[in-house]
Order: C-alpha cells, then sequence, then structure tokens
C-alpha cells in the first residue's frame, strides 16, 4: 500500500490567531450584518434598561422611603412616589422581556443562517477536492469538520460575538455609574481587576491547549466509531471485539479526561472570580456601612452600589464563560480553515475545447508515483481508438487500476501525456471528459437514495420507454420487479439491501443512462457467482458495442476477445498483443493464462 493512502494525522497547530480568524469568518458573518447590528441595537435598549433598574431603588429609598430632604414629605406623597416608581420598574422590565425575545429570535436567525453558508460552504469545497485529499484523511475526521466544528461556529456567532458587545457596554456603564455615585467605593472595587485580568490570561492560554486537544479527541473518536460501523464483518469474523473495544474506551477516556481537565479549569477560574465578587461586596459593604452611619452617603446609594457591584462581577463571569466558547470555537474555526485552505485541486484550464465524441486516447510516456520516490508507472505508453476494446492485465500492484485513475483525471500524470483526439488532457476540463465516460468497477458503491435515482441521477427528461431500454439491455428488469416499489424503491446506504451482482447491474444501467462515448470496466466481474456473471457479461457485452472499452481484469478469461491486450508489470508495459498474438509468444501473459487453468 502506497504511503498516499495512508490516514495521516492532523497537523498540530501553533500559535493561535484569533483576530485573524475572527476576520476571516467576518466573510460569513457580513451577509446578515444588518441582522446583527439589529442585535446589537437591541441589545443596547437591553443594558440600558437592566442599568436603570437598580438606579430606580435608589430614588426610591432615598426620595420615597427614606427620604433626606428638609421639608419631610406627606404619606400620600410618599405612596405616589413609591406607586410611580414601581410602574415604571415594571414597563421597563416588560420592555426588557420584549427586547429580550427579539434579540434572541433575530441573533438566531442569523446564526443559523451563517451556519447553513459555512457548512455548504466546506460541502461545495470538499467536493472540489482532489482523491489524494481523501486518501490521508478519513470521513470521521470530515463528518466532524461539517458537524461539530460548524456547530461551535453557531455557538460563536449566537453566544459570543454580541454577548461579548453587551457585556462590555454592562461593564463600562456600570462603571460609570459606580463613579457617579460614590468614586471613593468605586476605586476600592476597581482594585481587583488586575488580578482579574492576570487569572484570565492564564485561563485563556491553558483553555486553548485544552480544546484543540479536545477537537482531535472527537474527530479520532469519530473516525473509530465510522470504521467499525464499516468494519464490522471483518471485527466479528476475526473475533476483535473485545481488542476494539479496548481502543474506543481508551480513546474515550482519553477524551473524558481531557474534557475534567477542561471544566477544572474554567471551574477555577469561575471560583476565582466568584470569590473576587465576594471580595469586592464585603469591602463596599463594610465601607458603605461606615459612610451610611456617618451619613456621608445615603442608604440608597448604598443599596444601588451593592446592586451594581453584583452586576459588575456578573458580565466578568459572562465573558469568561464566553471566552471559553470562543477558545472552543477558534480551535474547531482552525480546523474548518485548514480544509477551505487546502488546494488539493486538479488544475483547471481557462478554455477547455469543445469534446463532441471521444475518438482517440493516446497515453505517452506516462510517469506517475502516488508517494514521491515510490513510481507506480514508468514510461508507459498505447493508444486506442474510438470502436476498440482494449484490455490491461497484469498482476497486483502493477499499475492497472492506476492508469484508469489517470485516464478518468483522479489525479495528474508526474509526466507524460494522455492526449484524447490530440488534445491535451490538462486542457480539458474534468467535466468535458467525465461527461463522456462511464466506469463500471468490481465494487460499485450505490447512494442511498431510490434506485431510479442511482440509475439516473436527477434527470427529469427520462421517458418510459428510455427506462425500459435501460433496464432490459442491463438485465435489470429482474431485480426491478422485485424490489418493493420498483424502480422507485429506497436503497440503504452503500446499496447493502441489495446483492453485490444486482449492485454490479445497477451500475451497468447507470453507465448505459449517460450514454458515454468510453467505457472503463475495472474488474467488473470480480467475486460473483457463475449465473449472476453471465448476466452481467450479457448486460457488459450490450454496453460496450460500439463504443471504445477499457478493461482491467485479472481473469483472463473475461478479455480474450479485445482488441488489444496490454500486459503491465511493476508499472511498465512488457507485451501487447491480441489473445492469440500473446499466447504464441510464450511470455509473460502466457504464464499468467496457465497459472488460471
Amino acid at each position: 500500500m502506497h504511503a498516499d493512502y495512508g490516514y495521516s494525522e492532523e497537523q498540530e497547530l501553533g500559535k493561535p490567531y484569533d483576530v485573524k480568524l475572527l476576520k476571516r469568518l467576518w466573510f460569513f458573518m457580513k451577509p446578515y450584518q444588518r441582522w446583527l447590528w439589529l442585535s446589537v441595537f437591541m441589545l443596547i435598549f437591553i443594558t440600558v434598561i437592566e442599568l436603570a433598574l437598580p438606579y430606580l431603588t435608589r430614588i426610591a429609598i432615598d426620595e420615597y422611603i427614606v427620604p433626606k430632604g428638609q421639608i419631610p414629605l406627606l404619606l400620600e406623597e410618599k405612596l405616589s412616589g413609591i406607586t410611580r416608581i414601581a410602574v415604571i420598574f415594571l414597563i421597563l422590565t416588560v420592555a426588557d422581556l420584549i427586547f429580550n425575545f427579539i434579540q434572541v429570535m433575530v441573533v438566531e436567525y442569523a446564526g443559523q443562517m451563517m451556519m447553513h453558508d459555512l457548512r455548504i460552504n466546506i460541502f461545495s469545497h470538499l467536493q472540489s477536492l482532489s482523491l489524494s485529499f481523501f486518501n490521508h484523511n478519513p470521513v470521521g475526521r470530515l463528518v466532524t469538520r461539517v458537524t461539530n466544528d460548524v456547530q461551535n461556529m453557531h455557538e460563536l456567532f449566537t453566544s459570543v460575538t454580541v454577548f461579548m458587545f453587551k457585556d462590555a457596554m454592562m461593564l463600562a456603564g456600570i462603571a460609570i455609574l459606580l463613579l457617579i455615585l460614590n468614586w471613593q467605593l468605586a476605586v476600592v472595587s476597581f482594585m481587583v481587576i488586575p488580578v482579574v485580568y492576570y487569572a484570565s490570561v492564564r485561563f485563556s492560554g491553558k483553555a486553548r491547549e485544552l480544546f484543540r486537544k479536545l477537537r482531535l479527541l472527537v474527530a479520532k473518536i469519530n473516525i473509530r466509531f465510522s470504521e467499525t460501523i464499516a468494519g464490522i464483518k471483518v471485527i466479528q469474523l476475526f473475533m476483535q471485539e473485545m481488542e476494539n473495544y479496548q481502543n474506543f474506551k481508551n480513546l474515550n477516556h482519553e477524551n473524558y479526561t481531557t474534557m475534567l481537565s477542561q471544566i477544572s479549569v474554567y471551574a477555577v477560574f469561575m471560583r476565582i472570580i466568584g470569590f473576587l465578587g465576594t471580595f469586592v461586596m464585603a469591602l463596599v459593604i463594610f465601607y458603605g456601612g461606615v459612610g451610611v452611619l456617618a451619613e456621608s452617603i445615603t442608604l440608597g446609594v448604598l443599596v444601588a452600589f451593592l446592586s451594581y457591584v453584583r452586576m459588575f462581577f456578573r458580565p466578568i463571569q459572562d465573558i469568561a464563560e464566553k471566552h471559553n466558547i470562543l477558545q472552543n470555537a477558534m480551535s474547531s474555526a482552525e480546523r474548518i480553515f485548514l480544509i477551505l485552505d487546502n488546494d488539493e485541486k486538479l488544475p483547471q484550464p481557462a478554455l477547455s475545447p469543445v469534446l463532441d465524441r471521444i475518438e482517440s486516447i493516446e497515453v505517452k510516456d506516462l510517469c506517475f508515483a502516488y508517494t514521491p520516490g515510490e513510481p507506480v508507472l514508468n514510461n508507459v505508453s498505447f493508444s486506442v481508438k474510438a470502436g476498440e476494446t482494449v484490455a490491461i492485465v497484469g498482476p497486483t500492484g502493477s499499475g492497472k487500476t492506476s492508469v484508469i485513475h489517470l485516464l478518468i483525471r483522479f489525479y495528474e500524470p508526474n509526466s507524460g501525456q494522455i492526449l484524447i483526439n490530440g488534445h491535451d488532457m490538462k486542457s480539458l476540463s474534468p467535466s468535458v471528459l467525465r461527461n463522456k465516460t462511464a466506469l463500471v468497477s468490481q465494487d460499485p458503491f450505490l447512494f442511498s437514495e431510490s434506485v431510479f435515482h442511482n440509475i439516473f441521477q436527477d434527470r427529469t427528461d427520462v421517458s418510459e420507454d428510455e427506462i425500459e431500454t435501460v433496464l432490459k439491455d442491463s438485465n435489470c428488469k429482474e431485480i426491478i420487479q422485485k424490489l418493493p416499489k420498483g424502480i422507485h424503491s429506497e436503497l440503504s446506504e452503500g446499496g447493502a439491501s441489495v446483492s453485490s451482482g444486482e449492485r454490479q447491474l445497477i451500475s451497468i444501467a447507470r453507465a448505459f443512462a449517460r450514454n458515454p462515448d468510453l467505457i472503463i470496466l475495472d474488474e467488473a466481474t470480480s467475486y460473483i457467482d457463475s449465473e449472476t456473471e453471465a448476466k452481467i457479461q450479457d448486460a457488459l457485452s450490450n454496453l460496450t458495442r460500439n463504443r471504445t472499452t477499457l478493461i482491467i481484469a485479472h481473469r483472463l478469461s473475461t478479455v480474450r476477445q479485445a482488441d488489444r491486450i496490454i500486459v503491465l508489470r511493476r508499472g511498465r508495459i512488457i507485451e501487447i498483443g491480441n489473445h492469440e498474438e500473446l499466447m504464441k509468444q510464450k511470455g509473460f501473459y502466457f504464464k499468467l493464462n496457465q497459472m488460471q487453468h
């Protein structure tokens, strides 16, 4: 197995650049910025209301409950003033409720739309990447990026971006009001700010490191789980349940301990902030109480001051909590942009020639390696004319499938050329070539959609006569008749609800539906029983009639009728000819033939 085919570990990331990442994320936020600004506008009203409530308490106490004025108020005046303050308090509370509801709906709408756009962007980008990317990135890792990590972006948009703005406004507003109420007590309260800053810096660095580790572990858990489901037959056959269970348990335990470490860091930080808040409250009660007894400050000011001090540490705790979410989101953003920044794509020509029909294929001195220094093909040259059937045979690892991958342009050759109708393949858009090509492999993939969708994809112009012809020529009619809803029956994931032979016939029907110029058969009759093989051979005969055909085969009995047979060994062509010519040469093909009889 080539190194390129092995999964690679996710790279360790260096120093975080939160501002840089946030700037890149702004691209996805920008289309919905008016909703975000509306949310901010709502938060300004909410912040003003919340700041006004303790001040109303001060007015009620100092002017009506324990008035300090020279002229004493009548009881009716006190009751009237208290009632007026209570009504204003109630109105502001209801307004706060309404503004909060509107703000939550607005920010959730924007957050969901941004998450939708980001996920679509990742999905679209993944589909544009070449096969080499998927060879070293397991499914579980990519699923984690599109699900968990994108969800963390939603948390960033809805819980951090807007609400940290509110908390900052709240802190600034409280600080100003504290200074207005009593600047001496305010200075006492602000003494703990350097300690809060120091704790925040320490918490930030530790939290980012742990969240990065958690991102990797979640991806590994998804990889392990997806591989277990996909390989459950092998696991059970070789009785590896206990070993696989232990490996998963160890991985899960590592995730558990890392999560506990993250929670511990967060809990310690929150307890520090809570203690500092209590400490400041004690100082305010002491110095404020002395001030009330000395009549240097009023009781209303002290009550309002205590309310504001309690409110002062709530935004700090909120910011710490949001910072926790921010660190998690930044770790996810780093992983997401690793995918979006990946440019393992086939180069696209600026202007692709029109390809009405594939008339000829010419391969010149083709060299290719999945991994540098490990060549798979060396100076391979051959040609195929329209209507010809050419077979490529050879032992396992000789490079047969690699030739097909290059012809379909899943990969780019390291050197040499592939000419289609005299045009260098690199000058053709991959879609132009693939639109004229159909591949029938030994293990065809079917989607968890209807049989109709698997054969005709999203075509809406398919007539009943075309459906009948395709099913008849591909020997699929009998399969369709057995299914509960006929051609509109849903298949399970990978087509597991039908047999391997039936999957093969459906894939042949899919090739028929494309009406291609070039048919590529990659071990299309391997691992099939004799009866099913006869149906498949008949269907393939119908498919390849009057079409250019390339056949990859281990079983030489399936290629005897080919116009030419190319024999590959260790990435080089060692013999070319038809069956009779190669048998007369008594070379490598002759030996392969003898070994199979």
